[in-house]
């Protein structure tokens, strides 16, 4: 759906609350977006369409949210799916059966699943898998058949960031129709709008940041392309991958306060790093938020701020990574991340379990890894929870 916001709003908070939202588009002048759960719409004439037919096809609440995350990462249009994973999917839908791709390794492992299993091993596309922050390397990779990039970053978990603007240099000088993807649920459109670097089309899992609140799964799509939109927007219909109006509505709502949910997401991921990049029991550290980053002022240039994401190596391997892990009280163990609260992870025996030990190895994914979401509690708490953990550890 196309963004029609007013276009004299230019502060984030602004967009973030009203674009998509006018009291005038609703009955009553509701200030609120309603909740439109009817799945069919009155025709006033046979054979003249109305703005709705049948809510698979549109829906007015799913159209809010769309022309409001349209606004928010500078797009002109976005459609939204039932999840990241089915939004990862309406974009490698664009392709046909022969047609090449060029994906990161360090792309989430779900889209790499999906990937592997169902676009190539059904669909009859082809697919590299290789490393991009090897620009040659990857250069090399695009074929006369590549019809499409998919990158996101910063990566998951080992959080490295990918240069935009260079990966779309080296693309567009190959072949200016090749697609860009870029997969952008880390930084959010907070910190980081890809289209303004080149990008053609831009990926989120708005289950983490934009929503923010852990209780919606959804994915969305942003392209300044009509062609492009049009073809999403069939692929969003016929396919049938799309979120309730709840779930819509409830997007909405932890969309008004994504600017400030960022800031404190920054705010504590900074004075957390700081801290565990001194602790005895950290092995290493990776944080984009630290001047220690290998890509800290190429993040600097690409985007506004860093997400609330630490990777750390637990000092002495599985075990006490896993002690570590069963000792936090407010770190949540849990997969996904963007939440209020604080959660953490293990990459090797959660989200990147289904690969053997060999590719996780060569991705930098250890035993001992531990990846923490931070939440916006209070700074103070978070500190003595790892303390209290790395105790429990040091008592092993």
């Amino acid at each position: 759906m196309s963004s029609n916001h007013d276009h004299s709003l230019i502060g984030f908070g602004t967009i973030a609350v009203h674009a998509g939202q006018e009291p005038e588009k609703w009955d009553s002048n509701q200030v609120v977006a309603p909740i439109s759960l009817s799945t069919t719409y009155k025709w006033e004439r046979a054979g003249e369409k109305p703005n709705h037919t049948y809510s698979r096809s549109s829906n007015p609440t799913r159209e809010a949210l769309q022309q409001c995350l349209a606004a928010l990462e500078k797009a002109k249009y976005a459609t939204v799916y039932s999840s990241g994973v089915a939004a990862g999917m309406a974009a490698l839908n664009l392709l046909q059966a022969g047609d090449h791709f060029v994906v990161d390794s360090g792309s989430y492992g779900g889209t790499l699943r999906y990937m592997k299993d169902i676009c190539v091993g059904k669909h009859g596309l082809l697919s590299t898998v290789t490393d991009f922050l090897d620009y040659e390397h990857f250069a090399e990779e695009i074929k006369e058949n590549t019809k499409l990039v998919f990158f996101e970053t910063p990566t998951n978990p080992m959080l490295n960031i990918i240069d935009i603007s260079k990966v779309v240099r080296i693309v567009k000088e190959k072949n200016p129709k090749i697609l860009v993807v870029v997969d952008n649920t880390f930084a959010s459109p907070y910190f980081q709008n890809p289209l303004s670097h080149g990008a053609d089309i831009v990926v989120h899992s708005m289950s983490k940041y934009i929503n923010g609140h852990s209780d919606v799964v959804m994915g969305a799509v942003m392209t300044n392309y009509p062609e492009i939109h049009q073809e999403l927007r069939r692929i969003q219909n016929v396919g049938g991958s799309i979120p309730s109006p709840f779930d819509c509505w409830l997007a909405l709502r932890g969309i008004k306060t994504l600017h400030l949910r960022m800031e404190k997401h920054a705010q504590n991921v900074k004075i957390l790093a700081e801290y565990l990049e001194k602790h005895d029991g950290v092995e290493k550290l990776v944080c984009v938020a630290l001047p220690s980053h290998p890509h800290f002022e190429l993040n600097n240039r690409q985007a506004s701020g860093a997400p609330g994401l630490i990777s750390l190596f637990v000092k002495g391997g599985l075990e006490k990574a896993t002690c570590f892990l069963n000792s936090l009280k407010i770190f949540t163990c849990a997969e996904s991340l963007g939440g209020v609260e604080s959660l953490a992870a293990h990459p090797s025996q959660m989200s990147h379990k289904e690969l053997s030990r060999e590719e996780r190895e060569r991705l930098g994914i250890k035993d001992h890894l531990v990846r923490l979401s931070v939440g916006i509690e209070d700074h103070r708490d978070l500190i003595a929870d790892l303390e209290q953990a790395f105790k429990k550890v040091q008592e092993l």
